[in-house]
């Protein structure tokens, strides 16, 4: 057998080890409660009962094990042709977007547009960040998008006077509406962007083919957990944050936003948006007297995930791509919304373009059940992570339970299932 055919399958293995890892990940957390606080035992639980740091580390046993067992230069040379800038964006985009005049700028239009709507403020509110804020990921980038609905949810719907099942059904609808809200346009989701330039889907393309149904799924998704959820809704507080009473001048604000539209518009250039992160940094500590604490801790956690996510699931072409190649359209739509709640949605976009005999059908259906399916797991698209590392501290032991993630998800994703198949 090859070095190549050995790695290809030892990384499906461990593929699969990450998966069931990333389930097992709230059992491994309250294991860890059972020892002494400070012990290696429970040092150890907790750390592997981090979901970001799952894929990191079997990503990394798969490198320690292509060193050892089949050629250094082999395994450098995958490393190397290996596109990180996702991971490094990600990073970026959720440290600039979590700063305190970003957030402050955010609530404030969210929650003034959220006012006009005629019906209750505490709903109209719930209704913004879950409905429209999404939206705004087709134009400053899904993890960004995410970054900032997740840090205005969370004082206001995250709370303990919140249910668990209300926790959990919000997080699957942010989820899935991130997933479907970044196909407005064909720049800023993932899985749409890794195939548009290729198959020609340019803005009119988008708007035609996607936009109608994103925004009718949006709305009934919307719509159908405040209906179930409406008395937990009514918990929330429209101005948590009004206790941190500092006014951020407006060039302060202006300059943030200044740099948060040329790192979007850098997204494919990590040089160039690091660069300009690290200008950024600068300027923070200027203006330290109108920002919060700069916590680069969650970023870093997810930039890990999506890496490890990229080293391990760029070994999964040689069973996937077959898989992809002999489905028919409706069986390729399907499958795919199954296949991306276990592998990055890009990823299988990604996948998919290198099919030549996909035809226009077939390459639509691949795409929209991307989307569709980009809700159910942790994994099933980028930012995902990202909102689960904003949000994952109001649940107990601080972490998800996929399953309960994926219940949650399961009656949301099939409406948008059926949007999106007619």
């Amino acid at each position: 057998m090859s070095p190549e055919r050995v790695f290809e399958l030892t990384s499906t293995l461990l593929f699969a080890f990450a998966i069931i890892h990333t389930f097992l990940t709230g059992y491994l957390t309250k294991q860890g409660h059972r020892f002494k606080e400070g012990s290696v035992a429970e040092n150890f639980l907790h750390l592997f009962g981090e979901v970001e740091i799952v894929f990191g580390f079997w990503s990394a046993v798969l490198v320690v094990f292509g060193i050892t067992f089949i050629d250094f230069n082999f395994v450098n040379n995958y490393l190397s042709s290996r596109n990180f800038t996702e991971p490094l964006f990600v990073f970026v985009i959720m440290a600039v977007c979590s700063t305190r005049p970003i957030v402050k700028f955010a609530e404030k239009v969210l929650v003034d547009l959220s006012v006009m709507m005629p019906i209750d403020p505490k709903i109209s509110v719930y209704f913004t960040l879950l409905c429209i804020s999404p939206l705004l990921g087709s134009f400053i980038t899904e993890p960004a998008a995410m970054t900032i609905s997740a840090f205005l949810l969370l004082p206001r719907y995250f709370t303990k006077a919140h249910s668990t099942s209300f926790k959990y059904a919000t997080v699957a609808l942010l989820f899935l509406n991130i997933s479907i809200g970044g196909t407005l346009t064909p720049y800023a989701a993932p899985p749409v962007l890794m195939v548009a330039q290729k198959w020609g889907w340019d803005l009119s393309f988008m708007m035609t083919h996607f936009a109608p149904k994103t925004l009718i799924a949006t709305l009934l998704n919307t719509c159908f957990i405040i209906f179930l959820f409406r008395k937990e809704i009514m918990k929330g507080e429209l101005s948590p944050t009004k206790s941190d009473n500092r006014k951020v001048p407006l060039l302060v604000v202006f300059v943030h936003l200044m740099f948060l539209i040329f790192i979007v518009l850098t997204a494919h250039y990590p040089i160039l948006f690091i660069g300009l992160f690290l200008f950024f940094i600068g300027f923070l500590r200027a203006t330290h007297e109108y920002q919060s604490h700069l916590s680069l801790r969650e970023p870093l956690l997810v930039g890990f995930f999506l890496a490890g996510l990229i080293v391990l699931g760029g070994q999964q072409q040689w069973w996937l791509e077959p898989v992809i190649s002999s489905l028919s359209k409706y069986q390729l739509y399907f499958g795919s919304i199954g296949l991306t709640a276990f592998t990055d949605n890009a990823a299988l976009t990604y996948l998919g373009s290198l099919v030549p005999t996909l035809d226009f059908d077939s390459k639509l259906a691949l795409v929209k059940g991307s989307v569709v399916g980009g809700g159910l797991t942790l994994i099933a698209n980028a930012p995902n992570p990202a909102g689960y590392g904003i949000l994952r501290n109001s649940f107990e032991e601080g972490a998800f339970s996929p399953l309960r993630l994926l219940y949650w998800s399961l009656p949301i994703t099939i409406m948008t299932m059926l949007v999106f198949l007619f």
